[in-house]
């Protein structure tokens, strides 16, 4: 695989983000996986050698479940990996064949109109999740989501330096616009913030600038919405 190894911002508590799905769902293992950046993809965490082989499969033959998350913006449920119906894997299903997986289970990590990976579940029995094993795991999702935009903008975004703080966040575009995306994406005025730091960080624009497509119309970060200045995950 091109580049799969743990990012180095991810630390000892990497695996911590894999360990919540095992203990709250019916499953057999985990992996999640950042898009975009230097590298195509990078995993972050994967709770066995079983999910570490998924997610090196799919991501050499460009194929699986994981491909069509991260472009629908929507889980893809599996549960008998023998009829992926209405999905179509040729390479990936039969390479599928020669392991212990049953089903799979994907979920994007997106927030807004931010793509950051996916987390891939699998399981050795045939069977879907429940609605409430879902529900669980799309929250669970969204939770890792905002782990990730954490860490990678407390080590590699330079808004978060402490000595441009202060006069960053005295602007009145920033404030309008943060009050704008915490509106549309109906969270609180901190995760608001860190959202917009995020679109400007994977675009290579200042904060401002964000802030700028925010007020004029021209970002959104209404769920689902799709409307962004670039398309990508964080760079």
């Amino acid at each position: 695989m091109a580049d799969s190894g743990t990012p180095s911002w991810a630390g000892t508590d990497g695996n911590d983000l894999c360990s919540p799905f095992l203990e709250q769902l019916p499953i057999s293992g985990a992996a999640v996986s950042m898009f975009g950046g230097a590298a195509s993809e990078s995993l972050v965490c994967a709770s066995d050698a079983v999910a570490a082989r998924l997610d090196e499969l799919q991501f050499d033959l460009g194929e699986g479940p994981r491909w069509d998350a991260l472009r629908r913006r929507l889980p893809v449920l599996v549960p008998d990996v023998r009829f992926p119906q209405p999905y179509s894997w040729p390479v990936f299903s039969k390479a599928l064949l020669e392991t212990e997986v049953a089903a799979i289970f994907v979920f994007p990590l997106t927030l807004g109109a931010l793509d950051l990976g996916v987390v891939e579940l699998h399981h050795t029995e045939r069977g879907g999740l429940s609605y409430a094993d879902s529900t669980t795991a799309g929250v669970l999702a969204s939770q890792t989501a905002w782990h990730l935009l954490r860490r990678v903008l407390a080590v590699r975004s330079p808004d978060t330096d402490p000595a441009v703080e202060a006069p960053l966040m005295s602007r009145r575009e920033i404030h309008q616009a943060t009050g704008m995306v915490l509106a549309q994406a109906e969270t609180t005025a901190a995760e608001a913030l860190l959202l917009l730091r995020a679109h400007a960080f994977a675009n290579s624009m200042t904060l401002r600038q964000a802030a700028d497509e925010v007020l004029q119309g021209r970002l959104s970060f209404v769920p689902g919405n799709g409307r962004r200045s670039t398309k990508g995950g964080l760079k």
